[in-house]
C-alpha cells in the first residue's frame, strides 16, 4: 500500500490510492461512503478557461452511468471552430482527475474530462487533446518525456492600507505586514494542492502599485515538474480557484500582462526538463554545463519563438509588458541566470550539492539523492495565454529543436551573458498581436505537422491575431496614458 499520509488530495487520501490508480469503483466507493450528493465535470473551453457541468446524483445507477458513458455538450458554444448544425460533443470523465470541490456548499466531487466527437474519437481542436498529442509524438520519436511546471503571477486588489505602506516595485518576497493579502496566496496554495497541483512554493512578487486609493500588489505560485499534459491542468484549475478565493475576500484578481503602463507586468514563464528512464536529460552528473540534448531544445524554442507568441501573448496589452528594464523578454537569445534573455537557465544546484552540510554542521551525508531538478525557462508568455495551446506549442517547438540539423549552432550563436536588450544584433520578438499573427503564418506547417494543431485551429488564431490590428498601437499611444488606461482595463480579466 501507499504512505499517503501527507496526501493533499482528499479522496487519494482516503483511498490510500494514488491518483493515476484510480477506478470508476474508486470514485463510486468515495462518494457513498463520504455522503457527495453532487458531481461536476469540468473542462477547459476554447478560450482557455474552465468549465462546468452540475450534476444531482439521483442515485447508485445514475452515478454509475454518468461515470461511464459521460454527457453530451454543445460545442459550437465551447469552440469556434465547431458548427452549431453538427455541433453535439460528449465530455467523458478522467478518473484520475477526481477531487472534492473546496468551494462548493454542498458535498461534491468534480472530475476533469476529454471532449470526443459523434463517432467516439478524441476532438481534434480540443484543449487537452492537442498537449496529449503533441506529447505522445515528441515520445514516441525522441524517446523523452518533457515535464514542465508554470509560474503564475497575479495581482490583487484593494484599497490602500494606511498601516504598513506597500513600496513601489519592492514587493519581492516580502512578508507580511509589509506584503499584503498573503493569507489569500497561502489559501490558494492549500486549495490547489487538494485539487490536483503539484505546488513548489508560493511569494509575494515585485509589483506594488499605488494609485489613488486602490492598492495592487502581485504574488507567484509556483509549481513542480510534472508531464506536460498535466502541467496545463493544473495551471488552468490554479486560475480559477485563485479567482474563487479572491471572489469570497471580495477582491478582485487579475492575471492580465499588464495593468498599468510602467509598473511591472505578470508573466506565466515556463520551465520544462526532458525525462528519461527517470533522469533529467538536462545536465550530466559532474558536468557544470547543459547536454547537447538541452540547447538543441533551447534551439527550439528559440526559433519558433516569434511564433509561440500566438499562444502566449494573446491579447495587445501583451506587448506592453514586452518592453525593456521590466524583467521581461525583447529579443531572441538564452542564457544562464539572466532575467533580461528569452530563454533562461536557472541555477541546477550541480557542483552544490553538499552546501546543506554546510549551513548544518551536524548533518552527514547519508547518501540519498534526487532527481535532478535543472530546467530552463521561456519568459515571453503571460496571462492571457491558452495555457494548453501555450503548452502545445511548447511541445512542438521542443521536438523541433531536437530534430534540427543545425540545433546546437543555433544554441552557441545566440547564447549572451550581458544584457540582451542592448545587443542590436538579436533579432525581436514580435511588438503586437498582429506581428504574432503574421509569425504564425510563416510556420504554421511546423504546427500543423502530424495533426497536432488543426489547420482550422491555427487559421482561427492567426484571424484572431491578426483582427486586434494592433501594428505600432504601443508607439501610437506613447503619452496618451488615458488610451493606455483604457486599453489596459479592456483585457483586465483575460486568461
Amino acid at each position: 500500500m501507499n504512505d499517503l499520509s501527507l496526501c493533499p488530495n482528499k479522496i487519494a487520501k482516503y483511498l490510500n490510492k494514488l491518483p493515476n490508480d484510480f477506478t470508476k469503483s474508486d470514485i463510486i466507493k468515495f462518494i457513498v461512503e463520504n455522503e457527495i450528493i453532487m458531481l461536476n465535470f469540468r473542462y477547459v473551453g476554447g478560450d482557455g478557461r474552465l468549465k462546468t457541468l452540475n450534476f444531482i446524483i439521483n442515485g447508485l445507477e445514475h452515478l454509475e452511468e454518468i461515470l461511464t458513458v459521460g454527457e453530451r455538450v454543445d460545442g459550437s458554444s465551447l469552440f469556434t471552430f465547431i458548427d452549431a448544425v453538427s455541433s453535439d460533443l460528449y465530455v467523458v470523465p478522467r478518473y484520475k482527475t477526481a477531487f472534492v470541490n473546496p468551494f462548493s456548499e454542498i458535498p461534491t466531487v468534480d472530475i476533469l474530462c476529454s471532449f470526443y466527437t459523434a463517432d467516439g474519437k478524441p476532438l481534434e481542436g480540443s484543449p487537452g487533446h492537442i498537449v496529449k498529442k503533441a506529447h505522445k509524438i515528441l515520445t514516441e520519436r525522441t524517446g523523452y518525456t518533457l515535464e514542465a511546471l508554470g509560474e503564475l503571477e497575479y495581482y490583487l486588489f484593494s484599497e490602500t492600507d494606511s498601516i504598513y505602506p506597500i513600496i513601489e516595485q519592492k514587493g519581492y518576497h516580502e512578508s507580511h505586514p509589509f506584503a499584503k493579502w498573503g493569507f489569500i496566496r497561502i489559501e490558494a496554495m492549500k486549495v490547489i494542492s487538494e485539487i490536483g497541483g503539484s505546488i513548489k512554493y508560493g511569494h509575494a512578487e515585485v509589483g506594488n502599485i499605488i494609485n489613488g486609493d486602490l492598492e495592487m500588489v502581485q504574488h507567484e505560485i509556483e509549481f513542480l515538474p510534472v508531464p506536460i499534459e498535466e502541467a496545463a491542468d493544473q495551471l488552468a484549475l490554479a486560475k480559477w480557484a485563485v479567482r474563487e478565493i479572491a471572489y469570497k475576500y471580495g477582491l478582485e484578481v487579475s492575471y492580465a500582462p499588464k495593468i498599468m503602463v510602467g509598473q511591472a507586468g505578470s508573466g506565466l514563464h515556463i520551465h520544462m526538463r526532458l525525462m528519461k528512464d527517470g533522469k533529467n536529460a538536462m545536465k550530466n552528473a559532474g558536468d557544470k554545463g547543459l547536454t547537447e540534448v538541452a540547447k538543441k531544445l533551447i534551439a527550439g524554442l528559440l526559433n519558433l519563438a516569434p511564433s509561440l507568441t500566438a499562444f502566449g501573448n494573446t491579447v495587445p496589452t501583451s506587448y506592453l509588458r514586452l518592453v525593456p528594464h521590466q524583467e521581461a523578454p525583447t529579443k531572441i537569445c538564452w542564457g544562464d541566470r539572466n532575467r533580461s534573455v528569452l530563454v533562461r537557465v536557472p541555477l541546477g544546484w550541480q557542483g552544490a550539492e553538499d552546501i546543506i552540510l554546510d549551513a548544518n554542521p551536524l548533518e552527514v551525508n547519508d547518501g540519498k539523492t534526487f532527481v535532478n531538478n535543472q530546467t530552463v525557462e521561456i519568459r515571453n508568455a503571460d496571462g492571457s495565454a491558452n495555457v494548453h495551446q501555450l503548452l502545445a506549442g511548447i511541445t512542438v517547438a521542443v521536438l523541433h529543436g531536437l530534430e534540427l540539423e543545425n540545433g546546437l549552432e543555433i544554441a552557441k550563436s545566440l547564447y549572451v551573458t550581458t544584457n540582451a536588450s542592448a545587443i542590436k544584433e538579436l533579432k525581436q520578438l514580435p511588438a503586437s498581436c498582429s506581428e504574432s499573427g503574421d509569425e504564425l503564418e510563416k510556420v504554421r506547417d511546423i504546427f500543423q505537422k502530424d495533426g497536432i494543431f488543426p489547420e482550422g485551429m491555427i487559421s482561427r488564431i492567426i484571424k484572431d491575431l491578426k483582427g486586434f490590428n494592433d501594428f505600432g498601437l504601443s508607439e501610437m499611444m506613447e503619452g496618451n496614458t488615458v488610451m493606455l488606461q483604457e486599453l489596459v482595463d479592456k483585457y483586465l480579466h483575460c486568461g
